[in-house]
């Protein structure tokens, strides 16, 4: 019996609250990469008019949220963003991607190329980086124009 309360938390921590993907044959709006190899790294942004679009890394959405008016102007998305989420790396839990914290510089690398990598707490982040690497774990204001292009050269 204990067993198998035991797995069934288990099963729900690691399942509750995961960004489901939207459309199997969706691409990355930014890099163009399917979005169903990437499952682990699947973050989400919500606009004003309610519609859900998804980006293949934290980086993508960085990238979008910065420079909401380009990709309006280019029809990518069709409404400010008021809402983003990330999905912790370890467990896979949807987390407001303002409140996650994001581990810079580690050996995992992203979807397309350095990534920054989202946490629900800062916790979950030093004990990744532990394994990991890393070389700072950052805040959402923290996660600068600059920054994003930095991970991008």
């Amino acid at each position: 019996m204990k067993k198998l309360l035991i797995l069934a938390l288990l099963t729900h921590g690691l399942l509750a609250g995961d960004i489901k993907l939207i459309d199997q044959n969706a691409t990355d709006a930014v890099y163009l990469l399917p979005l169903k190899k990437y499952p682990k790294w699947l973050t989400e942004a919500e606009l004003k008019n309610g519609k859900k679009v998804q980006f293949v890394s934290v980086k993508s959405l960085m990238t979008v949220y910065q420079h909401q008016k380009y990709f309006k102007k280019h029809k990518f998305i069709d409404a400010n963003i008021t809402k983003m989420s990330v999905q912790d790396f370890t467990s896979g839990r949807k987390v407001d991607a303002k409140e996650a914290v994001y581990l810079f510089g580690s050996h995992i690398v992203g979807p397309h190329g350095d990534d920054l990598i989202p946490f629900e707490n800062m916790d979950n982040a030093k004990l990744f980086m532990l394994k990991n690497g890393g070389t700072k774990i950052l805040k959402f204001d923290r996660l600068t124009k600059g920054l994003i292009r930095y991970l991008d050269m």
